[in-house]
Parts: C-alpha cells; structure tokens; sequence
C-alpha cells in the first residue's frame, strides 16, 4: 500500500514513532530528543544554497527576514537598518553578510509559505494534526547564539539539518500554558539545573511551548541550519473569543449590560454575578462545544494557504479515472445537527446526501466515478474544479 503525504511527513519528523505515542507526547509537558541515525535525514528539506537563493530574490524582506545574535546588550533582536536597505523594507545582502560574519543569526520565518519541500511537510503535519504548522529557519555561525534563555508559545518541533548546536533544556515551565497573548518578556527565570545535548545532523528535537531552553554553535565548529517546526494548535480562549461575537448576536444574556452606576453599592457585584451566570449558562450548552469544535477545525482550512489538487489547465475528470481525496487540499466533514454532514474546506461549504457521503468515504481510499453510481461524475467533477479531488 502507497503510504499517504501524512504517514511519510511524520516518519521524516518523528521516525518509528507510532502516531498515538506522538499524539500522546504532545497532549503532556515533557521534551524529548529524537537522535537520527542519517546525518541526511532533512536535507530534502532545506539547505544553506536555498537560503543564498531565496535571498537573492525580490521576497527577501522583512518582517520574513530577520537577524538575532545573543551577544548584543538588551534585546537580542538586531535593528533592521543594521541589514536593510535604507528607507525599505528589502535585505540589503551585502551588508546581511557581513553582520552574519560578525556572529548574528539568519532567521527566516515562514518559508513554508515560499519553500515547496517545507510547504509539504507542513501540510503532512497539519494532516496528521488537524491544525496549521509552520517552518522558521535558523541559521547560527560559528561561535554564536542566536537567542537567549526563553520559551515559545507553540510547541516546536527543531530539525538539526546541518552543523551541530550545543542545547540547554529545562524541565520545570515557569509559565503554564503560555500563548501567543502572553509572549516572552524576559521575566522568567530558569529553574533547577539544565539537560545538556548537542544536536547532529538528522537529530530532532521536541519542546512543549513553556520549556525553557538556548542554543549556542560551539567556537571553530561549522555553521548551524535547523529548521524550527511551529505546532499552532488552537488555544480554548483564541476559539471562545472568536465566537463570542456570533453568540452576542443571538443571546441577550450575552448582550445584558453592567450597571456600572450600581457597582458601587453594596448588591452591586452581586447583581453582576447573576448575569455573568446567565451568560455561563449559554456557554455551557452542548451545542456551543460543538460549534467551538468546527470553529477549532476551520482554522487549519481558512488559514493556511490552499494547496488545490490541480492545476490551472487541469482537465475534468473522466467516468473511468480513479480518483482520490487531495492530500494537499484540507477539509473536514462535520455532522449537522440535522442530520447528514457538510464538506468544509478553503472557500466553501457544501451539505452532502446520504449517496454523497457515502461517495466521499470511497474517495479516501480512491475509487472511479462509473464505480460510485449514477450522477457521481457530476458530484466529482465538482469536487475537482475545487482542487478536493486529484486522479490518484
């Protein structure tokens, strides 16, 4: 059996293990280091030549482009204008070079998003995931460091592709559950003594957003590229206050107002509390949970980019071609309350038959519309022209 685009990105990324174990690892709060046994384990993925390439083209710019280096005072951020053309926002390289000589780290941000071997395995993780990932790259000279002790907001997962980088993990997480709203400020200090590991060339390394961690390339040693993988796994309150303004237009208890000339007075938060109970009540519906639920699963389909199963000038398809769900194209089938269930992918929604249904499990595995049944040609057709089917 062909392994799909999700089984073979996450035998890259996590080697022999099984899916329910990685699963597993990232529902907890421990690191773990993947030592690799192929030094060239993740060079179809990046290499310092495509990074020469990519910053001699017009995409180089900031914000993408950015430089660290942990020997500057204060921020380890360095100024723009240090490597950008005056009055622009586009890499002056000449000058990106020589501050790279002098110890600063190159950090490109989503290069997944312009990088097609990156952009593959990202849509292999999110498959695997049901949530966007994303590709930073960093790379660090010889004897320097591109950022200090802190931690991400995200789970990473970092693949050693060339070099060695010299690791120092912490277990304790001095600030649980942090996310994109409550960034790095420098306020946290390390506790108890650190793991420390060196990453080679095919090494991976998986760190739960909280852990607190810093790399450095040792003195006389090769360059460091690693690419930092971005696991954006949406947060209870990023979901909840996205569809709190949906919920504000269908419930007055959402819309209630706070007397604020009575908070003063002595049943003031009292009376407060009534309504923000009335309101609880209306969040603690199960039909609210179900629609966090699509909200959560709507994200990996509207917000990373769509990666359709054909081409421009790709033809319908015809009544014997065998044809299968794109592994590229996200979707999700999300019961109704109705009954039935609704294809949703980038761009669309459509509320499926009972026939149709039936159809599009077949298509998981692949199938011929003549095989489906009368009037799946059409059913199929349609798909395709969404970029949902490719011949398999």
């Amino acid at each position: 059996m062909v392994a799909t685009l999700a089984e073979d990105v996450w035998a890259l990324a996590f080697g022999t293990m099984p899916l329910e174990d990685g699963l597993a690892l990232r529902e907890g709060t421990a690191w773990r280091l993947m030592p690799g046994n192929d030094p060239a384990r993740f060079t179809g993925l990046l290499s310092i030549g495509d990074l020469d390439a990519f910053l001699r083209t017009d995409a180089a710019r900031t914000p993408r482009v950015s430089m660290a280096d942990g020997a500057r005072k204060g921020s380890a951020a360095v100024p723009i204008e240090e490597y950008i053309e005056e009055g622009g926002d586009r890499v002056d390289l000449p000058r990106l070079m020589a501050r790279h000589d002098e110890g600063a780290s190159l950090v490109v941000s989503q290069f997944h998003e312009i990088h097609p071997p990156l952009a593959r395995f990202c849509r292999g993780l999110e498959k695997a995931f049901l949530h966007g990932v994303q590709a930073n790259i960093y790379l660090t000279p010889p004897g320097a460091q591109g950022f200090r002790v802190h931690f991400d907001t995200h789970d990473v997962l970092v693949l050693q592709v060339s070099g060695r980088k010299a690791w120092r993990v912490w277990d304790a997480i001095p600030y649980a559950a942090p996310t994109r709203h409550t960034p790095w400020r420098n306020n946290a200090t390390p506790e108890g003594e650190p793991h420390e590991l060196v990453m080679a060339p095919g090494d991976a390394l998986y760190l739960p957003r909280g852990v607190m961690h810093e790399a450095m390339v040792q003195a006389g040693a090769e360059p460091s590229l690693h690419i930092t993988i971005g696991l954006l796994e949406p947060g209870l309150g990023e979901v909840l206050r996205a569809l709190l303004g949906e919920l504000e237009a269908e419930e007055p208890a959402l819309r209630a107002a706070i007397p604020t000339w009575r908070l003063a007075e002595p049943e003031g938060v009292a009376l407060l509390r009534s309504r923000l109970a009335a309101a609880l009540e209306v969040l603690d519906r199960p039909d609210v949970a179900d629609r966090m639920a699509v909200n959560a699963l709507d994200r990996v389909l509207r917000d990373r980019m769509s990666l359709p199963g054909r081409a421009l000038h790709t033809p319908p398809p015809g009544a014997d071609d065998r044809l299968r769900l794109s592994e590229t194209m996200h979707h999700a089938i999300v019961p109704l309350p109705e009954g039935g269930a609704a294809l949703r992918w980038y761009g669309g929604v459509e509320t499926l038959s009972a026939a149709e249904l039936d159809w599009l499990q077949a298509l998981e595995d692949g199938a011929t519309p003549a095989a489906l049944g009368e009037n799946a040609l059409d059913f199929c057709r349609r798909l395709a022209r969404h970029g949902l089917l490719e011949r398999a």
